[in-house]
């Protein structure tokens, strides 16, 4: 019976070993690089069906805190069928974010369980779970090569989360720009295959921080898109923790 010589298997795991070190520090490059203390914005959102409908919507987004251990507020402000519906999230390090909606017509609040955070929010492509933000330590990662999108080299990063139970997606592939570490694309998958493709573009260098203003969302399943485009992007603004509670979901527009 044949076998692989020692220094050549040594060799694979520490080839293995490295890919995954480097994997790991360029997406933590990555999330560092999009640090703030807090962000304001406002959106407009293009919700595009399997046979090219166009339906609108606006929202409101606050966020404060870093990375993976944030709050987060969005409200939509039109049309008037969805005026006022909001979501608060508080993310978490080490586990999956806690998520409330609020909806006016029914005038409380309900907690979004975690087997429901895989359905669409309000009639967009995006997920619950998509919506909130996930730290680099609840993943493995691997290079898995490299690529371009939109004609800029990236590398190309397979994730697989930690803690299975937490999301909807088995696993995600991850296209990061080399010049800049801006994630220019996103494919997540789940046990049927690809669930979601998500990409960014119009990538502008708002106050020191290279920002896609641009995101579109591509559900597999659906066969739909939503197209979001950031307006009045501000980083670092004057939010408190008083603007991102129980209390303030339920104020309303």
């Amino acid at each position: 019976m044949s076998r692989t010589p020692l220094w050549i298997a040594a060799a694979v795991a520490f080839a293995s070993l490295v890919a995954g070190q480097d994997a790991r520090k360029i997406v933590e490059e990555a999330q560092n690089r999009s640090r703030s203390q807090s962000q304001r914005y406002e959106g407009t959102l293009e919700v595009i069906d399997a046979r090219s409908k166009v339906a609108t919507k606006r929202w409101e987004f606050l966020r404060i805190g870093s990375f993976g251990d944030s709050k987060s507020l969005l409200r939509f402000t039109d049309p008037p069928e969805v005026k006022g519906v909001a979501l608060l999230i508080f993310n978490h390090p080490e586990r999956a974010s806690d998520q409330w909606m609020w909806r006016p017509e029914i005038g409380r609040d309900q907690r979004i369980a975690l087997q429901d955070r895989s359905t669409r929010f309000f009639g967009t492509d995006f997920s619950f779970e998509d919506l909130e933000e996930r730290d680099v330590n609840q993943y493995d990662y691997q290079v898995a090569g490299e690529d371009l999108i939109d004609g800029a080299p990236c590398w190309k990063i397979e994730g697989r989360p930690r803690q299975t139970k937490s999301t909807q997606y088995t696993h995600s592939q991850l296209w990061i720009r080399k010049d800049n570490y801006v994630i220019a694309q996103i494919e997540a998958f789940n046990k049927s295959g690809l669930a979601r493709r998500i990409n960014y573009r119009d990538i502008q260098n708002v106050q020191r921080i290279w920002t896609p203003k641009r995101t579109e969302v591509y559900d597999a399943s659906k066969k739909s898109r939503t197209v979001l485009k950031l307006e009045k992007l501000e980083y670092n603004v004057p939010l408190k923790d008083a603007d991102f509670t129980l209390q303030s979901l339920r104020r309303g527009a």
